[in-house]
């Protein structure tokens, strides 16, 4: 199944709720809006620096994986950037591919 991270940053009302509810509740909520997606939660975890939360999921598809980004970014308390994370052999996979491209410069 594809993993995606989410990169996770509150809003002022979404760390309010945090202080007033706690993180640990949190990750249940977004366990549960995963796996109603047919997904797997893998890592919620916190950060310091510009990025609040990383949440790593297992996600049936993107068309799931835009679902969860879409239902947390139109909340209102927290914004998040999605990533499609790929597996080594798979990068050797398509360093192996062969395209018929020139670059604009050549």
């Amino acid at each position: 199944m594809p993993r995606y991270l989410w990169q996770a940053s509150y809003t002022s009302a979404g760390l309010e709720g945090l202080l007033r509810d706690g993180c640990t509740k949190r990750r249940q909520i977004v366990q549960r809006l995963v796996e109603s997606f047919g997904g797997r939660l893998e890592l919620f975890d916190y950060a310091l620096g510009n990025d609040d939360a990383f949440i790593v999921a297992q996600l049936p598809n993107a068309v799931s994986a835009i679902a969860v980004s879409m239902v947390v970014n139109a909340g209102g308390s927290a914004t998040v950037k999605t990533s499609v994370l790929v597996t080594p052999e798979e990068v050797d996979k398509a360093a192996h591919k062969r395209a018929d491209y020139t670059p604009p410069h050549k």
